[in-house]
């Protein structure tokens, strides 16, 4: 049995479809990311997965009952990590678990969760005086103090910084590990590729692409150069100079070139050549393999151009 099961959901507000005949599965144990553009689906599909909406049409099954119609059975096998819950900010971190905890069968111990989410020293500190990024680990420690079968985790490491978002992914790895199921949303695209076992890609209600993220990734080759824009060349003159150079289309994100290559050695031959020849330095040249970012970008401006 998978832990979930959506068949050919849909979900429209009026003449509005948010949801247009998505069916993906995710099998028990398996860290699942579905990834989206805000817009495309995500977050009503994860609320009809949670039971907090129903869909207009469709199956969906999840931990082996309809999510619409379950009660405290169904509440007492999952957990749910919000963009942002807002918890009392009177509440000690203490006393905000201990209080939620209450409301599951076979809570794990305090002190437990406390030290998962790494606020130990912040134990007996009200919410209030928290940070944004400790405020999010009390966000997290909520939606695992249940023993979740299935954790739902919206952006979970929104505003922490990196070493408590790198003990974040080393928790839900974890718990992956120890069989609880993970249902990710994130917009940290190396977050994905990092945790999850596969992705589903979302644009515009429907499932767009899907497999393991180095499935995906073997779907777009060849190799990134990357570079910052010299002072000497204007922005509205990147695109010709640089992918006349390269022999290819160019992102321009700010000051940054981005450029996927066939030919990385030849690639970096020219532009380098190009770069002594002018008399400029290109800061930060580095050159990568193609990443999950790459792939959802490719995936997901093919999907808008062939909606437009």
């Amino acid at each position: 049995m998978h832990a979930i099961d959506v068949r050919d959901l849909r979900k429209s507000y009026g003449e509005v479809t948010a949801v247009d005949g998505l069916s993906f599965h995710v099998e028990a144990g398996e860290v699942y990311a579905l990834l989206g553009a805000n817009g495309a689906g995500k977050s009503t599909a994860v609320e009809i997965l949670e039971g907090h909406r129903t869909a207009t049409s469709g199956a969906v099954e999840v931990l082996g009952v309809d999510p619409a119609s379950a009660g405290r059975d169904f509440r007492d096998r999952i957990g749910i990590v919000l963009q942002s819950s807002g918890v009392e900010a009177e509440f000690t971190v203490r006393e905000v678990i201990e209080l939620y905890g209450g409301c599951y069968r076979n809570p794990r111990p305090l002190d437990e969760v406390i030290a998962l989410v790494g606020l130990d020293e912040k134990a007996d500190a009200r919410i209030g005086s928290l940070s944004g990024g400790q405020r999010r680990r009390i966000d997290l420690a909520l939606g695992i103090v249940g023993r979740p079968e299935l954790l739902f985790l919206d952006e979970p490491t929104t505003g922490f910084d990196p070493s408590a978002r790198r003990r974040s992914w080393d928790l839900i790895e974890a718990l992956g590990d120890d069989g609880t199921t993970v249902l990710l949303t994130t917009h940290y695209l190396d977050e994905a590729e990092h945790l999850a076992d596969r992705v589903g890609v979302l644009s515009q209600g429907q499932l767009i692409a899907e497999g393991s993220p180095e499935q995906l990734i073997g779907r777009v080759s060849g190799t990134v150069i990357s570079f910052m824009l010299p002072d000497s060349v204007h922005a509205a003159d990147a695109s010709a100079t640089f992918g006349h150079l390269l022999g290819v289309d160019i992102r321009l994100s700010g000051r940054l070139v981005e450029a996927s290559v066939e030919q990385p050695t030849a690639a970096v031959h020219r532009i380098t050549g190009w770069a002594i020849d002018a008399g400029v330095e290109l800061d930060s040249l580095s050159v990568s393999r193609v990443s999950l970012e790459d792939v959802y970008l490719a995936l997901t401006d093919d999907a808008a151009g062939g909606n437009a």
